[in-house]
């Protein structure tokens, strides 16, 4: 099976009803979360998660109003934001999931890029309207990555949370800094700064959880150990490296997800470093879905930590970049003992 014969599409009453945490965070919850004991922090935010989910109400009540988001009658309440910043491999996706589970009904949870992409395809209008229903919207993988952006959810954040609506977030960038190095942002720096006035922000330090005492990754097989692996494994997918990346410049990064649905594993024939930036935000995209979904990855070609080069490393981009090598080894790691 290939992945580039796969174009999946997603009605707008599915992009509301799939707003729930992927496959890999379905069962987590704070006490699933084991705190490094070095990092006092991280035993911190389990308890500003719980604190946080306990404050929104289970009933309806009367919504408060909040203004001055463009400046002018008072300041959004934090209480109703929470921003968990740090960063990668420390469990914020985890505590972000546990806060969803925690929080009571009806509620959503999404990526950055999903949320976008739910406003992209209802309307502002209607997105608004339907969002506004939930009495939480966690949102995973927060980042500002161009003005218009900047402006859809600042504007986004101000109506839901007008309404009611209690947002939590993570992000390895702080919400003041957000867009830096990657945009103008200074020009934008009111709506990003009203932006991070709605936001509580817990910091969870430490360091990646993903590889903390296990041995290197498995270095990439040769092309019929991969072919190999391919039919003997039923239903996974191998797709030429140059061949899924042309894909998935095709199909919005909200479909990546449903693209490797029910794929046990995934098989990439000689992997590269991305040829450009717009490539490598792509795979970005894509890594993380494949990681939602636990599916091992197999390669063959160059290791998939030499994805990304020094100079995307050096860039706006660099925390993207390393969390998707965090995550993408890992799941190198997990597709090892397939192939034995």
């Amino acid at each position: 099976m290939h992945l580039t014969d796969r174009r999946p599409e997603v009605g707008a009453d599915e992009l509301i009803s799939s707003l729930v945490p992927p496959p890999r965070f379905a069962g987590v919850r704070f006490s699933t979360y084991v705190p490094n004991p070095d990092e006092p922090s991280q035993a911190q935010a389990v308890e500003s998660c719980s604190a946080f989910a306990q404050r929104i109400p289970a009933r309806p009540g009367k919504k408060p109003r909040f203004f001055g988001l463009f400046g002018g009658g008072g300041e959004a309440d934090a209480t109703m934001g929470l921003y968990l910043d740090g960063g990668f491999g420390v469990g914020k996706t985890h505590l972000l999931a546990s806060t969803w589970h925690a929080a009571p009904a009806p509620k959503a949870y999404g990526t950055f890029v999903e949320l976008t992409h739910l406003v992209g395809a209802l309307g502002f209008t209607e997105a608004v309207r339907r969002l506004a229903e939930h009495k939480l919207l966690a949102i995973d993988e927060f980042e500002l990555d161009d003005p218009g952006d900047t402006m859809l959810v600042t504007r986004l954040l101000r109506e839901l949370t007008d309404a009611g609506v209690y947002v939590a977030a993570t992000s390895n960038t702080l919400p003041d800094k957000l867009g830096e190095g990657r945009f103008a942002a200074e020009d934008f720096l009111r709506e990003i700064q009203s932006l991070s006035a709605r936001f509580a922000v817990t910091r969870v330090d430490g360091p990646d959880y993903r590889h903390r005492g296990l041995p290197d990754p498995p270095p990439p097989v040769d092309d019929a150990a991969l072919a190999a692996s391919a039919a003997a494994h039923e239903g996974s997918s191998l797709d030429d490296f140059d061949a899924l990346c042309e894909h998935l410049a095709s199909l919005h990064p909200s479909k990546y997800g449903r693209l490797v649905d029910g794929v046990p594993l995934v098989h990439l024939r000689g992997v590269h470093a991305a040829p450009d930036q717009n490539v490598a935000l792509r795979l970005v995209a894509f890594a993380d879905r494949l990681y939602d979904r636990a599916v091992p990855v197999l390669a063959s070609g160059q290791p998939l930590s030499a994805l990304f080069t020094e100079e995307m490393l050096q860039g706006g981009y660099r925390k993207k970049y390393l969390r998707a090598v965090s995550r993408l080894t890992a799941l190198a790691r997990d597709a090892s003992p397939a192939t034995t």
